[in-house]
């Protein structure tokens, strides 16, 4: 792109803040509009894996989030008791580290700080009113009352994004799996110093992931009715029902939860925007385009090597069009085979019947994914 545009980024989370960094680092002049007051995450804490890390040195950040996360190279399984199976080594792409847990907020922080850095203007309490686009750009009317004119917007809006409600109605609307994903964050205990899996025979598994010197969390996905809810008062007892049988560092992790306000519930849903993610000016991307659910700790990375993309798309190509066309191009294979696998791997892990096509992808496996993923992309 021979000039700098104006790019108007709906949603300020991970992928979206990455892309505002992306973006004004180049000479663009970017808006976030973000629908919350102010800078937060929900959630507990995410796997950085060596992919998401390689996009974190892109924009300068990689350090930041080592700083406050915590970095680790093994993958450790073991059995419901507790007794070590397998050691793997996890594989780096290029000199990022193999893995990094880090907390929600605070990545939101470091990522927030290196968009203001770069020149973007985040805009908070505030979304997307009205869009019209015509031959020039486009108009955008923000709920706050701010109206200007950008070159390209970018939904970055999650997986009920207004901007594909916008484009296609509830065409593409949330799939529920049929699976939630129970998580809560406790002291980290000494011998924790990477991803601990536990599995067995339970139609269960429970992960450990160090997330700081002083925090890890606990992960485990059951089959839940669409409609369950936790009991506010006890839902820290029901974590510990559903995972009665298992022992060693998962049943320590469990002995420490005391409060069932510290246990974070998230249904497990998928959207796959089976049409183009672009329609003019108008680009959707990381879970608005392609959420997956979290078996491969894939999604967050998904989302920043969009933005990555994105930005390099914008500098090789002549015209916007162009650049989203090569976008999708390069990113719908590698962003649909991660949501192919891990939907796989949640079928595999709780007994439901595979396709055949599943199958084939069952032979890579977790292990075999993650060298697929620091293949160059």
């Amino acid at each position: 792109m021979n000039r700098p545009l104006r790019v108007l980024v709906n949603g300020g989370g991970i992928g979206g803040l990455t892309l505002a960094t992306a973006l004004a680092e180049r000479g663009h002049q970017v808006d976030v509009a973000e629908l919350r007051e102010q800078l937060e995450a929900l959630g507990v804490g995410i796997i950085q894996p060596s992919n998401a890390l390689h996009v974190m040195r892109e924009i300068g950040v990689l350090d930041d989030c080592l700083a406050a996360g915590f970095e680790w190279e093994v993958l450790t399984i073991c059995d419901p008791a507790g007794a070590t199976l397998a050691k793997i080594p996890q594989p780096r792409m290029g000199d990022a580290p193999s893995n990094n847990g880090i907390p929600r907020p605070a990545l939101a922080r470091v990522l927030a700080d290196a968009a203001v850095k770069a020149g973007a203007t985040l805009r908070f309490g505030t979304t997307i009113g009205t869009l019209r686009e015509d031959a020039h750009g486009i108009e955008a009317a923000l709920t706050d009352g701010q109206v200007g004119r950008y070159d390209l917007v970018v939904g970055f809006d999650g997986i009920g994004s207004p901007l594909r409600r916008h484009l296609y109605g509830e065409k593409y609307a949330p799939e529920y799996t049929g699976f939630a994903n129970w998580r809560v964050t406790v002291p980290r205990s000494p011998e924790v110093r990477g991803v601990v899996m536990s599995s067995g025979n339970l139609n269960a598994k429970a992960l450990l992931t160090p997330i700081s010197a002083e925090q890890m969390y606990l992960g485990s996905v059951f089959a839940e009715a669409e409609d369950f809810r936790p009991d506010p008062e006890r839902a820290h007892e029901q974590l510990r029902e559903r995972l009665a049988g298992f022992g060693g560092p998962i049943a320590e992790a469990l002995a420490q939860i005391t409060d069932p306000a510290a246990v974070v519930y998230s249904r497990i849903s998928q959207v796959t925007v089976e049409e183009p993610w672009h329609v003019g000016r108008i680009v959707l991307a990381g879970d608005a385009a392609h959420a997956s659910t979290p078996h491969l700790a894939q999604g967050a990375a998904m989302a920043v090597e969009d933005a990555l993309v994105l930005a390099q798309s914008l500098d090789a190509e002549d015209t916007v069009p162009a650049a989203l066309a090569a976008w999708e191009a390069r990113r719908r294979p590698r962003a649909m085979w991660v949501q192919a696998l891990s939907r796989a791997v949640l079928k595999q892990e709780t007994g439901t019947a595979t396709t055949p096509e599943e199958d084939e992808l069952l032979k890579v496996g977790i292990p075999g994914a993650a060298h697929v993923l620091v293949r160059p992309y």
